[in-house]
């Protein structure tokens, strides 16, 4: 299971760093898609939207549209006449209106070129001769330079990329309520040493057409957080960083899923690997990432938005109004026990739905819900209270959660999120409920272009009631091994801080610092403090 730790955050920075969004393709795609074609040749000045029968030049450019042909705009319909031009550029228009000059005097189909038209011509072939041959000269280099470049790439379809990320950190030492929970502090926490973790991935992605791929990434990890006290297994969630994911020394398929554009406002994601909410939902929080964006697993993201952590399934997305989106997903964790299920549709199974709106260009609001299956009691949160029965009896849980974010300016952004969960066993009364919240400030662009502070304070996923069947209750199991009703006596309070130092477009270093109290819910355990030094490297 402590392989799946990461995928999230990891996914999102690769995907992202390859131009994809730490998810499939959205409907927002379409303009990127439509811009890489040229704009067709125009034939009337009115077709460029910013000119207009009152600019100074606008007789000048209708009589080089209507009697030559030989203007064509930006693919957004725009001649930007404002901009500066340089003697190239001018040179390269000049060429172009000039083979089309010949044009007409070749094939004798037009009168409109006089002799003082071909006078003036010649009389600018002359003044640009040297930068028109400086121009072809460039163009035959680059056509030369494309060439070598095209028999030497990687793939003409696929796109090679991948990310590495290391990190080293440590904490303070600290002693804990563990067993039982008593409040008395009768252990040390065994994992204090520094240590160094690292991730790596690499990435195909594969076009089919302008409107589909297919993205395919491997993984390979090494480190971990040491669990705090290895009489309570579920002391290491506290610590979970972003870019935490052990592989056992192997290179395992982190992706494969195929995308398709099926509209201008509908993307499809099909896939055995890597279908998860994680990848499939858009963040209204955009500096998501373990390998770029906060540190801990739990700052990446409402822990709602990573239940069940499937691997296979299907996702889409509608963009069914201009500031509004639907997300769907149904996903399949397979649990590797064969008597809980396997399969698609018998495993450890979820089902979410988003909606993401932006009501104003610097609010973004996402409501969404959640329905899992889990057939061991575990979540797959990995954060804050996530294993819910102790008896490891299947569970089924609702959870709705939402998150909103308001850019107060382009350096300041404020946000939040919140999140319940409601779970029962199957075929028996009673139910356990977790609450879980975070709010935080980014800076982007904080002391220079393509830095990022963040500071984030929150409160991982808690058991505040539980009343299944006695034997099953967490809190009581913890304290007295009975597993009677009750939540749990504490609050943790999670704090981070961090700055990101970009380097250059692909190098960043993001050192921070983590500080728990309260740590696993118990009033007694002493806080903890982490230090953290990352390093990214995008390729």
């Amino acid at each position: 299971m402590l392989a799946w730790l990461i995928m999230a955050g990891i996914n999102g920075v690769v995907q992202t760093a390859i131009a994809q969004e730490y998810s499939f393709p959205s409907p927002s795609l379409q303009s990127d898609l439509d811009s890489e074609d040229p704009m067709s040749q125009i034939t009337s000045v009115s077709q460029l939207k910013d000119v207009q029968p009152t600019d100074w030049a606008f007789q000048a450019l209708q009589s080089l549209v209507e009697r030559y042909g030989c203007i064509a705009g930006y693919p957004d319909n725009t001649y930007r006449g404002d901009r500066a031009l340089t003697r190239y550029e001018f040179a390269a228009g000049l060429n172009a209106c000039l083979d089309r000059v010949n044009e007409l005097i070749a094939t004798a189909t037009s009168d409109s070129v006089t002799r003082a038209d071909i006078a003036k011509i010649q009389k600018l072939q002359s003044e640009f001769a040297h930068e028109l041959a400086t121009l072809r000269g460039r163009i035959d280099s680059l056509e030369a330079r494309t060439t070598e470049l095209e028999g030497k790439q990687f793939s003409t379809t696929t796109k090679l990329s991948g990310i590495i990320v290391s990190g080293v950190q440590g904490r303070t030492s600290n002693r804990g309520d563990v067993n039982p929970r008593d409040g008395i502090k009768d252990s040390d926490d065994a994992g204090t040493n520094i240590n160094i973790i690292t991730i790596a991935q690499l990435s195909l992605t594969t076009q089919f057409s302008p409107r589909s791929y297919l993205f395919t990434s491997l993984l390979y990890g090494m480190g971990a957080s040491d669990p705090r006290f290895t009489a309570n297994k579920v002391s290491r969630n506290d610590f979970f960083l972003g870019y935490e994911y052990p592989t056992d020394n192997e290179f395992i398929i982190g992706d494969l899923n195929y995308h398709w554009l099926v509209a201008d406002n509908f993307a499809l994601m099909v896939g055995t690997e890597g279908v998860n909410m994680a990848a499939a939902f858009r963040g209204p929080n955009r500096v998501e990432s373990g390998a770029t964006g906060p540190l801990s697993f739990f700052a990446q993201r409402n822990p709602i938005l990573d239940m069940g952590f499937g691997h296979g399934g299907i996702a889409v997305d509608w963009q069914f109004a201009k500031r509004a989106s639907l997300q769907a997903i149904y996903s399949s964790n397979n649990p590797g026990n064969s008597d809980k299920g396997n399969g698609l549709f018998d495993g450890n199974t979820t089902t979410g739905v988003q909606l993401l709106v932006t009501p104003t260009d610097t609010i973004d609001l996402s409501l969404y819900y959640v329905n899992n299956y889990s057939s061991d009691g575990c979540l797959l949160t990995y954060v804050g209270d996530e294993c819910l029965t102790a008896t490891s009896e299947p569970l089924q849980t609702n959870a709705v959660g939402a998150t909103v974010t308001w850019q107060i300016s382009p350096h300041i952004t404020l946000g939040a999120w919140g999140g319940y969960t409601s779970s029962y066993i199957p075929g028996q009364t009673g139910s356990v409920e977790t609450t879980n919240y975070m709010a935080f400030l980014n800076f982007p662009d904080l002391f220079a272009k393509g830095n990022l502070g963040g500071i984030y304070i929150g409160q991982p996923p808690k058991i505040t009631s539980s009343n299944l069947p006695d034997g099953s209750n967490v809190p009581d199991s913890l304290n007295t091994g009975l597993g009677r009703a009750g939540g749990q006596p504490g609050t943790t309070t999670h704090i981070e801080a961090f700055y990101r130092f970009q380097l250059t477009d692909n190098i960043s270093i993001t050192p921070g610092i983590i500080h728990i109290i309260e740590p696993g819910h118990t009033p007694n355990n002493e806080p903890v403090t982490i230090g953290i030094l990352r390093s990214t490297f995008l390729f």
